[in-house]
């Protein structure tokens, strides 16, 4: 029997639990993986809480959505992948198991030199930053603000403006200003007096900005330095975003991604890969908590306790 962690009600983190459930069966197309890793992202928490808009459950509901491990059986049809090879997982629903069947096309080839844990990180995270920064047209000679610069999403922005040529601004507790440093880009901190900070650092005028923190004040400075609406974007405000003219990716956005939108989600989990194989991106991870121990991961990520990706380890 495979692990699997699931809710039964929405709640607290107290809701989630270890099952025993039937072992994976690959229909055609898919593979049975063993999940080595699953990343913990914020979408899970709201899912669970219902802070998110969810169905009513019905049976239990699986958690997580990315991971990496090892294809252990295929589905008639498959043969881009062979037993033994390690994936990266993307938008497969029930990651937080010991083991899963998935679909090829969310699987990506996970080189020696990328650990699980790295390859677990990257789905959502990449996957968000990858297709804002596309959606807005960030290029090189864009000066880019980045609010929350120092959360997983704000980093995969940091990273891949910078390899565009793109000048970054990034905020942050000073605690994590180094952290931005090393990535590339210029830390300040979020507090009090946000826009003129940002004036006073910016070597040119910001062009565009990405919202990851979603307070009032980032959406004010942002207004305050682009006239563009177009290349102003929260991943947090969704729900009222359109009220300021600004746009909402997810984030409890009502526009839903377009198929250009999804496919720069897909694209970023080979490219980000690549980039880390080479050396040319980093991770930072955070705590490796067994799967049992999925509630103490939500509990440790909703109350900012932890920097860095949490990951469970099956």
């Amino acid at each position: 029997m495979a692990r699997a962690i699931v809710y039964t009600e929405f709640g607290s983190p107290a809701v989630l639990h270890e099952i025993e459930i039937p072992d994976p069966v690959a229909a055609r197309g898919d593979v049975v993986v063993r999940i080595e890793a699953a990343g913990v992202n914020p979408i899970d928490a709201k899912l669970r809480s219902r802070k998110r808009p969810s169905p009513d459950i019905t049976e239990p509901r699986p958690v997580g959505f990315d991971g990496a491990g090892v294809v252990e059986v295929l589905g008639e049809g498959v043969d881009d992948f062979a037993v033994g090879d390690r994936v990266a997982i993307r938008d497969a629903l029930g990651t937080y198991a010991s083991a899963l069947a998935i679909a090829t096309e969310k699987l990506v080839a996970l080189p020696d030199a990328v650990t699980a844990a790295e390859g677990a990180a990257i789905g959502i995270p990449a996957g968000t930053a990858y297709q804002a920064l596309r959606s807005l047209g960030v290029t090189d000679g864009d000066v880019l603000l980045v609010h929350a610069g120092s959360g997983s999403v704000g980093q995969f922005a940091v990273q891949f403006a910078v390899a565009w040529g793109a000048t970054v601004i990034a905020t942050a507790s000073p605690s994590r200003h180094e952290l931005l440093r090393e990535l590339g880009a210029i830390p300040i901190s979020y507090d009090a007096g946000l826009l003129e900070r940002v004036r006073d650092v910016a070597p040119a005028p910001v062009t565009v900005v990405l919202d990851c923190a979603g307070t009032d004040e980032a959406i004010e400075t942002s207004l305050a330095l682009v006239a563009d609406r177009d290349r102003i974007a929260t991943i947090v405000r969704g729900p009222d975003a359109a009220s300021f003219g600004i746009r909402a990716f997810s984030g409890g956005s009502p526009v839903p991604l377009t198929e250009e939108e999804l496919a720069w989600r897909a694209e970023a989990l080979p490219k980000t890969v690549e980039l880390l194989a080479s050396g040319d991106f980093t991770i930072e991870l955070g705590p490796e908590l067994p799967l049992a121990e999925a509630a103490q991961a939500h509990e440790l990520m909703e109350s900012g306790a932890a920097s860095g990706k949490i990951i469970l380890v099956p």
